[in-house]
């Protein structure tokens, strides 16, 4: 049964289940819809526009800066706007993904539109998953987390199967980016919901320790608002916190960011060209592209409870290991076969391996120091943002005049290896400082 407290305007629901499954509607929404349906309509954006392979990657590169801002961003927000901060962006998220309904944009209107759709995924992605993840019990913490991030796979899915059926009935991209975004509207309403209690009323039953916390929490805040706001004291904040979040694990930090930078980089080029690549091979199969980033969503369904229960036995940093190879043998697939096993193979391990990484890697940074999760997981998502402006950029430049992108598959390949091995290492520094504590 639903536990709720109910005030004069919106129940609110605190039901760890039902919080973990508006989370997975969140990243469904705000990645799977603001990001990656992209990715399915690419091949329909490309022909209606008449827009070349270098022009598509460059409105991919500006989503994934505008990805870079938002992590940025999301680093500089305290934890007591974290709800306020989450509803704003994923509005955002949502008006970006309509107004590409609007007929006869310019370019840089596109560039702008998808720049902001960045920022908003890359903020809302980080706020949900600190919010949504910090309310569940230690217990359950691990189950539910993986049912949050599925949303990523079920955005991805969804984006297909709506593509797919909008295409058939005659229509565009224009209207399937509207259809998304009006399936995205309930979330509002949703988010609002689970908003924090003391965000409705002050009364809400406390026992002795969380009142001593959450005192604590009403003085700090108290004395942060009687000090003068200026963009210096901003960065003096900043600075401080971040000195405080990496005492004494720079190394850590720095290794498992450089890797993270190196898996954004190994991904994006199958997760933004994939279809593309399969419209230009698999010319016998209708909506070859679609079906095949389906195969994507629903592996990226199932990715997280495999590798959770995996990682549970083994550690999540030997399961990030084995995640990383596992997506660099994929990478290498449609290099080796040309046809139809080389794609739908690399989509299966695509969407096995990403999310998990995904969460694997979130999870190592935010255990480093628990007391600044939003810092560390901005940080972390501030490289994978790195990674993925780049790789489309690489991408299409060595793919030439003939759109070859199994140069851009092999470089993929390769640095994904490279944070493998960084990833090792990660583990080493973390298993000496263990044992000096």
């Amino acid at each position: 049964m639903m536990t709720v407290f109910k005030s004069r305007v919106v129940t609110i629901i605190t039901n760890e289940m039902a919080v973990a499954c508006i989370g997975l509607y969140c990243m469904a929404v705000v990645m799977g819809f603001g990001r990656f349906l992209f990715t399915a309509t690419l091949p329909d954006i490309m022909i209606q526009l008449s827009l070349s392979t270098v022009i598509a990657g460059w409105l991919a590169s500006v989503n994934y800066s505008g990805y870079f801002i938002g992590a940025l961003i999301a680093m500089f927000v305290p934890q007591r706007l974290t709800w306020q901060m989450l509803i704003a962006w994923t509005a955002v998220s949502i008006v970006t993904t309509m107004l590409l309904v609007v007929p006869n944009m310019s370019l840089n209107l596109w560039y702008l539109i998808r720049l902001l759709s960045g920022i908003a995924s890359g903020l809302a992605m980080i706020l949900s998953s600190s919010l949504v993840i910090q309310s569940f019990s230690e217990e359950r913490r691990s189950v539910l987390s993986a049912l949050h991030y599925a949303g990523i796979g079920v955005g991805i899915s969804a984006s297909a199967v709506l593509t797919w059926c909008l295409l058939t009935l005659g229509y565009h991209f224009d209207i399937i980016w509207l259809a998304a975004g009006i399936i995205s509207l309930p979330l509002l309403w949703l988010l609002y919901a689970i908003r924090p209690q003391n965000a409705s009323s002050s009364k809400v039953c406390k026992s002795p320790t969380s009142q001593f916390k959450y005192s604590q929490q009403q003085a700090a805040e108290s004395n942060h608002s009687n000090q003068r706001i200026s963009v210096q004291q901003t960065y003096l904040n900043f600075k401080r916190s971040l000195y405080e979040a990496a005492a004494g694990h720079t190394k850590a930090i720095a290794l498992l960011s450089a890797s993270y930078v190196l898996a954004g980089f190994g991904y994006i080029t199958s997760a933004t060209f994939l279809p593309v690549m399969a419209t230009q091979r698999l010319t016998t199969q209708s909506y070859a592209g679609l079906l095949i980033w389906l195969v994507v969503g629903i592996f990226a369904m199932l990715s997280n409870p495999i590798w959770g229960a995996l990682a549970r036995r083994i550690g999540e940093t030997k399961t990030l290991m084995g995640l990383t190879l596992l997506q660099a043998f994929g990478m290498c697939l449609p290099i080796w076969s040309d046809g139809a096993l080389g794609l739908y193979g690399n989509a299966v391990i695509l969407g096995l391996t990403f999310v998990g990484m995904v969460s694997m890697t979130l999870n190592l940074i935010k255990n480093i120091n628990p007391a600044y999760s939003n810092l560390l997981i901005g940080l972390a998502t501030l490289a994978y943002a790195v990674g993925q402006f780049i790789g489309p950029l690489v991408t299409v430049a060595l793919a030439g005049k003939h759109d070859n992108f199994n140069a851009g598959l092999l470089v993929a390949a390769s640095g994904l290896l490279v944070g493998l091995l960084l990833v090792f290492f990660f583990q080493r520094q973390t298993q000496r400082h263990s044992s000096f504590n």
